[in-house]
């Protein structure tokens, strides 16, 4: 099982597309719980948790957070981003075999458009990271977002794809 965190701020809209989309990991049984660090939202995101179910830490300590995931496994993912179809197995499959931290592969078809991809910053959650709780709380001493506990950790590529945040934000 997997505990997936999103760390957002006034991303109500864009919470809700990545709630729906692991909607299916619960229903299959991989997803243990979804956890939403909250970095001041002004909108409706703490409402959009606990309507989803969702554990709601408003600015919380980022190693306590990781500490209490009820999973062994960590995916952190983007609000907006969407794990595409068969995403469930092939993590299944990855920590069945009990391999090291890996991300999604970017999608073919939902992508920006080429230079766009070119001028901007990449995010390091932009496809995701998934990874060992262990790993994770050996880095999130020093670790300040969910974005600087994904950068810079040698990872696999799993054989599914994610569509990224800023696609959804191109097409808003």
């Amino acid at each position: 099982m997997i505990s997936v965190f999103i760390e957002c701020k006034d991303q109500e809209k864009a919470l809700a597309v990545t709630l729906a989309a692991l909607v299916h990991g619960a229903v299959e049984g991989l997803v243990a719980e979804v956890v939403i660090v909250d970095r001041g939202s002004r909108d409706g995101t703490a409402l959009l948790a606990d309507a989803a179910g969702c554990k709601f830490l408003d600015n919380p300590n980022l190693r306590e957070a990781v500490r209490s995931a009820r999973a062994d496994w960590l995916l952190l993912i983007e609000p907006g981003a969407r794990p595409l179809l068969g995403w469930t197995d092939h993590i299944g499959q990855h920590i069945a075999a009990g391999l090291q931290a890996a991300r999604f592969a970017p999608s073919r078809e939902y992508r920006l458009p080429f230079m766009d991809r070119l001028r901007r910053r990449v995010s390091a959650l932009e496809h995701g990271v998934l990874l060992p709780k262990s790993q994770a709380m050996a880095t999130s001493g020093t670790a300040q977002s969910l974005e600087s506990l994904g950068r810079g950790l040698a990872m696999t590529r799993l054989k599914c794809e994610m569509v990224p945040a800023a696609v959804l934000a191109l097409s808003s």
